[in-house]
């Protein structure tokens, strides 16, 4: 297997949807707590980087073998199109499941058990996500899971792993941490919400029922346009409730960038062409969002 098709098998472009709440939660810890972790953090982020290829290595893996149409499964997953073997797939799987693992059990070893039941909710997503007799990709959660385990746990973590040392247990403490991985949170599952519209009638076609089939396309737009405004709302108003620096203010400017994928988007759904909308909104909106908050956090 070549590095570019390795890269393309753990979907190496979407990773921004856990490396900036990586950085996000590294960047509070450093302005709400002054703690940062250095040995703990890298170590988390090898086994979460980890993991996140794991979970998209299953889910092309899970394709491959659950696909109704022999055209899919030969033409556009793939395994079957780069002719990668399956039981190497599945051999990547299994080890970079246990180094990711190995490292959790060192980082609660080092911090706490609280890691072990955080690392074990989002293992338990990750292989649920498309694994069983009812992935949760294919029903009308996929939005809240992704969005809630990439954009808040992460964080989460993150926040954590880096000040465990003053870290206070509380529900006030989640709701500010929640506060803070919203936009990320928005960003993420829009980037699934939009994955679902595009693949509409290819899922009702299968028997999926994703959010798409209950609320329907126009309503599914809605949302998605909705989702983007809301995330750009809770930016600007974290620096009033000192839960980020005013640096953070300049996410605004990507606005108009924002503004012209969504109707992008809006015009025409199709997966090879406008697909890449959201893609583009979430790495810009997470990125921009993550960096102006780092360096309000530095100075």
């Amino acid at each position: 297997m070549s590095v570019a098709t390795f890269l393309e098998l753990v979907e190496i472009k979407a990773k921004s949807a856990s490396v900036l709440p990586f950085i996000l939660g590294l960047s509070y810890s450093i302005y709400y707590y002054h703690s940062i972790n250095w040995l703990v953090s890298i170590a988390f982020f090898v086994a979460m980087f980890m993991f996140n290829m794991v979970v998209d290595m299953l889910d092309n893996y899970n394709d491959y073998y659950h696909a109704d149409s022999q055209v899919y499964q030969q033409k556009t997953n793939i395994i079957g199109r780069e002719n990668i073997s399956p039981k190497l797939v599945r051999n990547l799987i299994i080890v970079f499941t246990v180094i990711s693992a190995l490292i959790g059990l060192w980082l609660v070893y080092k911090t706490g058990l609280a890691v072990l039941w955080m690392g074990v909710f989002c293992f338990f997503i990750g292989y649920a996500y498309s694994s069983g007799p009812l992935p949760i990709s294919s029903l009308p959660f996929g939005e809240l899971a992704s969005g809630f385990t990439m954009g808040f746990m992460i964080v989460l973590l993150s926040v954590y792993l880096n000040s465990y040392q003053v870290f206070n247990w509380s529900l006030l403490t989640l709701a500010k941490i929640f506060l803070l991985a919203l936009p990320d949170e928005l960003w993420i599952s829009n980037l699934m919400l939009a994955n679902n519209i595009c693949d509409a009638q290819e899922d009702e076609d299968n028997h999926r029922k994703t959010i798409i089939h209950f609320i329907g396309k126009k309503w599914a737009l809605k949302f998605f346009v909705i989702k983007n405004i809301l995330a750009l709302l809770v930016v600007l108003i974290l620096p009033w409730l000192k839960l980020a620096p005013m640096t953070v203010m300049l996410t605004i400017l990507i606005a108009p960038i924002i503004y012209k994928q969504t109707r992008i988007f809006l015009a025409e759904q199709v997966k090879t062409k406008t697909f890449i909308c959201a893609v583009k909104i979430l790495l810009m909106g997470s990125l921009i969002y993550a960096l102006t908050y780092l360096i309000g956090a530095l100075i």
